[in-house]
């Protein structure tokens, strides 16, 4: 018995095969194998064409049942992961009306905000738990205003998780999950968001019908069996956005419990018993993929700009060339904690939110050209993204979130054993790593929607958890010295902007 987990990435799709008896990945494969393209027709703008999705979702599961070789018929449920807050338009036959418009498209960013000072702060906070920023219901005023013969025409709206849900069964539904991403959930009335949808002037037809993240949304049909291979009638059971799948994956659905991502960018991503914002917001909320009218579960997500992006360029500019990545966290180590007084504020990545929109730059104090070398820049870039992360749980804790446990997993900045010694002394947290992804994580979500398991428990029970970092006492004093030094001086520079 197995379970099918997709994971719909903006640079890659990926298909894994799970044995439901096991939980262990039989099988992996992503497309293409070079990023897929995203089209920015003007500055800010980012598109994709959600047929480019499908084609490599069909070119990833070939993949991975001509490498697994099993009986499709084995394959009893299918679950999806997908990047958050795109939005989608078709008519109703089912055709695309135009690209996506996919989660780093800036371009709705002023219908967002004028809807905030419109409608209010605290009303959109203390409904939404968000201000409609960029999300999916302000790119559809966007259309709404600049596209009048696309918005006419439009059947209904979906995320990227939805498109792909319907070109597998030929229906179309979302969850409340994805509704809340996509800023069209209201937590206070528990249901559409009016208020929201009379303002932009949305039609609530336009909103699909809502199916628990963990139920039958669907089954293939005989149209994508034939086009996929595989067997009609078998249930699409799961569906969540990246970042509340990631949680998932790492097997964090109770309050108190976070999930961590550090790449490129960084996510610490919190779940919150009780419902709850952030009265600056800069931090999102949304509903977990456990969340329902009986049990508050909301997932509170910081997400922060400049954290391996910095790493890297230390790489490519700072570090001796030709070094690896291991090397260089050899160097960095050569440094005391505090890096000899430097400290580095890591927002060199465009306007943080979690800084009030906030774009400060990047930028090095404290360097002594007489004491200091390149092992103690490298070890103060990590402790400055690690610091950047402790600023926004400090936001996170303000909420009612009790960070003691992190969860993440072994990739990225998360195998530099100073930046994981550095996030564990200065949060006091013990940082728990685990052998998982999106994809598989889906697999097992579905898992959980076909019943196939009892709950959550069951269905990570085999997690691997590849490593626990403690914190050190014996440390702490000087983690939290250098974090409060880190701390002064960030807040000095968002003084002087």
């Amino acid at each position: 018995m197995f379970l099918l987990g997709y994971d719909i990435g903006s640079s890659s799709v990926k298909a894994s095969l799970v044995n439901a008896e096991t939980g262990k990945c039989v099988s992996s494969a992503f497309s293409p194998k070079t990023e897929m393209d995203i089209k920015a027709v003007k500055s800010g703008w980012a598109e994709q064409d959600p047929q480019a999705w499908w084609d490599n979702l069909k070119l990833a599961t070939k993949c991975v049942l001509d490498e697994s070789g099993i009986n499709v018929a084995e394959i009893k449920a299918i679950g999806i992961s997908y990047q958050m807050h795109g939005l989608v338009c078709v008519d109703k036959e089912q055709n695309v009306l135009r690209p996506a418009i996919i989660w780093c498209d800036s371009r709705a960013v002023p219908y967002g905000q004028k809807a905030f000072e419109i409608l209010g702060e605290e009303r959109c906070l203390s409904h939404l738990l968000n201000s409609p920023g960029n999300f999916t219901a302000s790119k559809l005023a966007w259309i709404k205003a600049n596209e009048p013969y696309i918005y006419d025409r439009i059947y209904k709206v979906m995320l990227p998780g939805d498109y792909i849900a319907m070109k597998l069964s030929n229906e179309i539904y979302t969850t409340v999950s994805g509704l809340s991403e996509g800023m069209f959930w209201d937590f206070k009335e528990n249901r559409t968001a009016g208020f929201l949808m009379d303002y932009f002037g949305f039609d609530f037809s336009l909103i699909a019908d809502v199916k628990p993240t963990f139920s039958n949304q669907g089954e293939v049909s005989r149209a994508a069996a034939k086009e996929l291979g595989l067997k009609e009638g078998t249930p699409i059971t799961y569906r969540a956005g990246d970042q509340p799948n990631n949680a998932l994956s790492l097997n964090v659905f109770n309050p108190g419990e976070i999930a961590s991502t550090a790449g490129t960018s960084g996510v610490v991503y919190g779940v919150n018993g009780e419902v709850n914002y952030d009265p600056q917001s800069r931090v999102n909320t949304f509903a977990h993929v456990n969340h329902s009218y009986e049990q508050t579960r909301l997932g509170v997500l910081l997400c922060i700009n400049g954290t391996g992006i910095l790493n890297s360029w230390v790489k490519r500019n700072i570090a001796p060339e030709g070094i690896s990545y291991h090397e260089m966290n050899m160097l960095a180590a050569k440094a005391p904690i505090g890096s000899g007084g430097i400290s580095i504020l890591p927002f060199g990545n465009g306007a943080e939110r979690m800084l009030g929109n906030k774009e400060i730059g990047c930028s090095i104090h404290g360097l002594n050209f007489n004491t200091h070398g390149k092992h103690h820049i490298a070890r103060a870039a990590q402790e400055g993204i690690v610091f950047s992360f402790k600023y926004g749980i400090e936001i996170m804790e303000q909420m009612g979130i009790p960070v003691k446990k992190i969860h993440a997993g072994h990739a990225n900045m998360f195998l530099s054993p100073i930046f994981r010694e550095t996030l564990a002394g200065v949060t006091e947290a013990v940082i728990e790593l685990y052998d998982t992804d999106g994809s598989v994580g889906a697999a097992k979500g579905a898992g959980i929607g076909a019943g196939i398991y009892k709950d959550s428990n069951e269905a990570f029970e085999t997690l691997d958890k590849l490593e626990v970092i403690e914190p050190n006492a014996a440390t702490y004093q000087e983690y939290a010295d250098a974090y409060n030094q880190w701390k002064y001086r960030l807040e000095k520079s968002m003084s002087e902007k």
